[in-house]
């Protein structure tokens, strides 16, 4: 038994030094840029955290365009099955009385999700993998699966209520709810796990969040305005039955406590001398809004066409995030550890 231990010695030779980090390949070391971006949720950094937080932000606005577009182009019922596109094929076919735009428009959407859905799985394995693993970071990250699949199976209602305008409008209202959960990820991403410390007086802060509660009552106005108007998505679909210069002028009334309210925040950063970051966050919210409300009030007069009306859904949209940006600006939790490992690779070659 020794002689076959001292052999397997020999064989093996002497002990080689360390592992480090240089002899690590990380899959983040691949050449094309593309790929190690692609490849960056595997061997995550905050910085890359961060990043895909803030692609997981775009990809809930882009579908909350796509919906719009379905919707402006009377393709609400492109595919009038779920989760088959027809009652034989889960991707569209010929159909006599669906023309094929309006199906391939409609499936399109529905493809869109397993992208948002990608997205938000490569943030919750980034979150998960990085070290040290943050707990507030890996809870912010399982809410978009969680909230695409919940979007998802919602959309299967909108579907079988033939567009029913509550069940639209609340599809586009969890989108609103995922983009706040993927912001917040992104900002947390970025700061340490201190507590929250403002950077402007208490006040200041309290009348952001006003401001943030008046931009999500602004959005819940203009669903009511959208489930009441035209481009309902398809002619079997309903309407609210409500008056429709009523529920406008209500939108726009609102439209002038956000505006007001922002001026008013941009006005008391100035003169307490806020940090740069945060007025220039209440700047972009403004200017957001202004342009925003150059196109309601242009479709407003045109009739509501269809290509503004998929514009105004977007800029509603930007408008939320623009708002979430103001307000997260007014709060720090610190920096973060500048020793901390980079990824759960490199941690690994460092034993």
């Amino acid at each position: 038994m020794s002689h076959t231990l001292a052999l397997r010695e020999l064989v093996k030779g002497p002990p080689g030094p360390a592992r480090t980090i240089v002899d690590v390949k990380l899959p983040t070391d691949h050449p094309n840029p593309l790929v190690r971006r692609l490849l960056s949720f595997w061997a995550p950094t905050p910085a890359s955290l961060r990043g895909w937080a803030l692609a997981a932000v775009v990809a809930n606005a882009g579908i909350t365009l796509t919906g719009a577009v379905v919707r402006v182009s009377g393709s609400g019922l492109g595919c009038p099955t779920w989760p088959k596109c027809t009652p034989d094929s889960f991707v569209p076919v010929a159909h006599d009385d669906i023309s094929w735009v309006n199906m391939a428009i409609e499936f399109g959407n529905r493809l869109f999700t397993f992208l948002v859905l990608a997205v938000g799985a490569a943030c919750l394995i980034a979150a998960m993998r990085l070290r040290p693993r943050r707990a507030s970071l890996v809870r912010l990250a399982w809410l978009q699966p969680a909230g695409i699949v919940a979007q998802a199976l919602w959309g299967g209602v909108v579907v079988r209520t033939a567009l029913n305008p509550f069940t639209v409008g609340m599809h586009y209202l969890l989108s609103i709810g995922l983009i706040a959960a993927c912001w917040m990820l992104y900002a947390r991403a970025g700061e340490g796990d201190g507590p929250a410390v403002r950077v402007a007086h208490r006040d200041v802060r309290r009348l952001g969040w006003v401001l943030l509660a008046a931009v999500f009552a602004l959005l819940v106005a203009g669903v009511v305005v959208t489930g009441t108007g035209p481009h309902s998505g398809d002619v079997l679909a309903s309407r609210f039955d409500l008056d429709i210069e009523a529920v406008a002028r209500l939108h726009a009334d609102i439209v002038y406590v956000v505006v007001g309210l922002t001026f008013a925040l941009l006005f008391a950063l100035h003169v307490s001398d806020a940090p740069r970051n945060a007025r220039r966050a209440a700047l972009a919210l403004f200017a957001v809004e202004l342009a925003q409300g150059v196109i309601g009030y242009t479709q407003y007069f045109l009739a509501v066409p269809a290509f503004l009306v998929g514009l105004h859904v977007l800029g509603s949209t930007l408008v939320w995030i623009a708002a979430l940006n103001a307000v997260t600006s007014l709060r720090t939790r610190g920096q973060l550890e500048a020793d901390s490992p980079r990824s759960p690779t490199e941690a690994a070659a460092a034993v």
